[in-house]
């Protein structure tokens, strides 16, 4: 299957709340804005690739009556180059919701762990290297060092 595009739509009852922070602390831009509907984007970074990322009203009367409610056991995560900088933006300036504190994992990640408004987890994480024994879990060379 040839896809054109593949993005998340999470269910929330703060749609409004919900795209000005993802603007506000992440940089998307809105591309479509209704009261039960907002459609953001990423401008396009470094690797020049943009990301998608919508809200909808979970009660809305297009989502199937049994499925009309906010988004539970969602984590998005947020690869970046410099967690530290963004550890520092957004939780010791901005003072966002912080679940789970920075550190370390040997699966070969820095990360912390956010809330946005409707509760869902938001992960920012640095790839680093892994331990030996965690990176023969990976199915392909992608801790391959510059020699």
């Amino acid at each position: 299957m040839k896809w054109n595009s593949f993005y998340p739509v999470v269910m929330t009852q703060t749609v409004a709340e919900s795209a000005a922070f993802y603007q506000r602390y992440f940089g998307f831009e809105v591309v479509y804005e209704s009261d039960w509907y907002v459609s953001l984007r990423s401008g396009a970074g470094d690797n020049g690739l943009s990301y998608e990322l919508a809200l909808l009203d979970a009660g809305h009367p297009t989502i199937p009556a049994a499925y009309r409610k906010k988004a539970e056991g969602l984590i998005l995560n947020m690869e970046v180059d410099n967690v530290n900088s963004k550890y520092q933006r957004l939780v010791i300036d901005a003072k966002l919701t912080l679940e789970q504190d920075i550190r370390d994992e040997d699966f070969g990640q820095r990360h912390f762990i956010l809330s946005d408004p409707s509760g869902v987890l938001i992960d920012v994480i640095e790839m680093i290297l892994p331990t030996e024994e965690e990176a023969s879990h990976y199915s392909e060379s992608v801790w391959q060092q510059e020699q």
